[in-house]
């Protein structure tokens, strides 16, 4: 059963050492990062999942121990998912996802056993919802780090230029995420969110298939646009 989740961005800047010079941009995200994990770790769980977006040929699970690496974006800087004999190498969120985990001490410090999941950044709402209830149903006291941002589109100079729809979709990612509407994040468009590049829609679809039932209560904790990018923070529980 789901206990806990959080929800947070996964670009590589987040990691300083991969932001170098404009690291302090992000700091703002970072500790708000690190708050939301203290939740996950408040609520003791017995297994906590990183989820994130991958692609379609990568979708599954990540067993403990699996490792990942910030080279291809110039840093000598390698992380690991928890303890145990690994498997195949963590995509960039999930990585981030690691990263969070290894700098705060997050969830894995109650003891829970730690697992990646990828969901392909073009499944349904309905394959991903039943990701989350597998994922939810699998222990006791289930948490999920839920990697993935808002739209790319929010400016001229963002990765995906302008995109005047893009305001409109990340208030209403902002507001469901933030009120835990199981109903609404199951809602949110998935073609619209790919035209968008909003690469988080189908893990927190993930997190709402997993919350089914679970009768937790969502906060916003943060919310901005670096570099034309949604980026959002925010906790169930």
């Amino acid at each position: 059963m789901l206990v806990a989740a959080a929800v947070c961005p996964c670009p590589p800047l987040l990691v300083p050492e991969v932001a170098s010079g404009a690291a302090p941009e992000l700091d703002a995200a970072r500790a708000h990062c690190a708050d939301a994990l203290g939740v996950l770790a408040a609520a003791r769980p017995d297994r906590l999942y990183v989820v994130g977006p991958v692609p379609q040929d990568a979708q599954g699970a990540f067993p403990a121990g699996s490792t990942g690496s910030f080279a291809g974006f110039g840093v000598d800087l390698s992380v690991r998912l928890g303890e145990g004999p690994g498997g195949r190498p963590l995509p960039a969120p999930l990585a981030v996802g690691a990263w969070l985990l290894s700098r705060t001490g997050g969830a894995d410090a109650s003891g829970a056993a730690v697992e990646g999941f990828g969901i392909a950044e073009r499944a349904t709402p309905e394959e991903c919802a039943e990701a989350g209830r597998s994922l939810a149903a699998s222990a006791g006291r289930v948490a999920l780090l839920v990697l993935g941002d808002g739209s790319a589109c929010r400016t001229v100079k963002a990765p995906g230029y302008l995109d005047e729809r893009a305001a409109g979709f990340d208030a209403e990612a902002a507001r469901v995420l933030g009120s835990a509407d199981v109903p609404g994040v199951l809602a949110l468009d998935a073609g619209l969110a790919y035209e968008l590049k909003a690469a988080g829609r189908a893990p927190w679809q993930v997190l709402a298939g997993a919350a089914e039932g679970a009768g937790l209560a969502g906060r916003l904790l943060y919310k901005d646009v670096p570099y034309g990018v949604e980026y959002l923070v925010a906790v169930w529980s």
